[in-house]
């Protein structure tokens, strides 16, 4: 098994291509924790070169491997007239494994509650462009972080295996955090 994960896209399909060659091939699928384009695929509310979620929509749709979606605050209605895979509404239930995993962005939930609640091994949240990777109460919480370096002093991605959960650095390619699963 092999998951990709990542959170808060916000457009920048640069971003996404340089997690799917870097981190992501031949993964199995790719969880993706919200926040995709950001208000709508024409939204020119960001800077960077590589700011662009029409390009980012193709990738998703192009995409070889599956993308599994949940919607993020900043993800809207219109986002799904360009993005072929439905932006699931605000859980994401995925069995791999051997592994229940919730993916919800984060945002406006007590995640320790909710995952105890779920009965999720693994709890996949984003929103806070900040990495967490961390065992409570027998649940493995993950944040992947963001890619774009306009949100997070550093850009990570993160992939779950069937031994452990790893977050890397998106420009250097190191390890940031891991956590074995055994």
């Amino acid at each position: 098994m092999k998951i990709g994960v990542i959170s808060d896209t916000h457009g920048y399909a640069g971003r996404f291509q340089l997690a799917l060659e870097k981190f992501f091939t031949g993964a199995d699928i790719i969880l993706h924790a919200g926040d995709v384009l950001n208000h709508g695929a024409k939204n020119p509310n960001f800077r960077g070169e590589d700011y662009n979620p029409l390009a980012l929509a193709k990738l998703i749709n192009e995409s070889e491997i599956p993308v599994i979606i949940c919607r993020g605050n900043c993800d809207s209605e219109v986002d799904q007239l360009v993005i072929e895979t439905p932006i699931q509404a605000p859980y994401a239930y995925v069995f791999a494994g051997g592994k229940k995993i919730v993916m919800t962005h984060g945002h406006n939930i007590d995640a320790d509650k909710l995952a105890a609640q779920l009965k999720a091994d693994i709890f996949i949240t984003g929103h806070t462009h900040k990495n967490i990777l961390e065992r409570r109460g027998g649940i493995i919480f993950l944040n992947p972080g963001t890619p774009v370096p306009y949100l997070s002093n550093r850009t990570t991605a993160a992939v779950i295996s069937d031994t452990k959960i790893e977050i890397f650095d998106l420009d250097s390619g190191e390890t940031v955090m891991d956590l074995n699963l055994e």
